[in-house]
Parts: C-alpha cells; sequence; structure tokens
C-alpha cells in the first residue's frame, strides 16, 4: 500500500472515530470530561494528519533552467595567481 493509501486509511477511521464519539456524546453527555478529552485527543489526530498529508506531498522543484556556456577562452588574468594543482607553486619545486 502506497503512503497515499495509507493516509486515506487513516482518514476513514478517523471518521469513524468522530462518529463513535458523537454517539457517546448523545448517551453520556457533551459535558462529560472524559468525552471532551476523547473529543480533543480526535482533533489533535486530525492535525496531525493534515500534517503528515502536508509533509507526504513530494516536494515542488523549481523547473530545470539551460545555462549557456561560451566557447570564447578565459582571460588569462583569472589565472594570475594560481597554483597548478600537482606541480606545486610557481616559486619551488615540484617533490
Amino acid at each position: 500500500m502506497s503512503v497515499k493509501d495509507e493516509l486515506t486509511v487513516i482518514q476513514r477511521s478517523l471518521e469513524d472515530l468522530d462518529r463513535a464519539i458523537g454517539r457517546l456524546e448523545q448517551r453520556l453527555g457533551k459535558g462529560a470530561l472524559d468525552v471532551r478529552r476523547l473529543r480533543a485527543d480526535a482533533g489533535h489526530l486530525r492535525e496531525d494528519l493534515a500534517l503528515l498529508r502536508a509533509g507526504a506531498a513530494p516536494p515542488v522543484e523549481p523547473p530545470l533552467q539551460m545555462v549557456t556556456v561560451s566557447d570564447t577562452p578565459y582571460d588569462p588574468s583569472l589565472w594570475k595567481d594560481a597554483d597548478d594543482e600537482g606541480l606545486g607553486c610557481r616559486d619551488r619545486r615540484a617533490p
């Protein structure tokens, strides 16, 4: 089962839980402390599920953009103070 399917199953279960809590409220009264706590807990579960759904969505990546690289040679002054890798510094011998 995919994550989306699992989240849908949880959503249906929460809806069943809400209906069951509603039936308890009719029998025990909405003022009963345990029923109020159960209703609040079910609300927290709905909020957590909404966060999971938001986090389970694949991230939206910006479309790739083409970058053009010129074929013209680079300005040699860019490399004026650079050392050649593997050859060492200009004023010293390579090992």
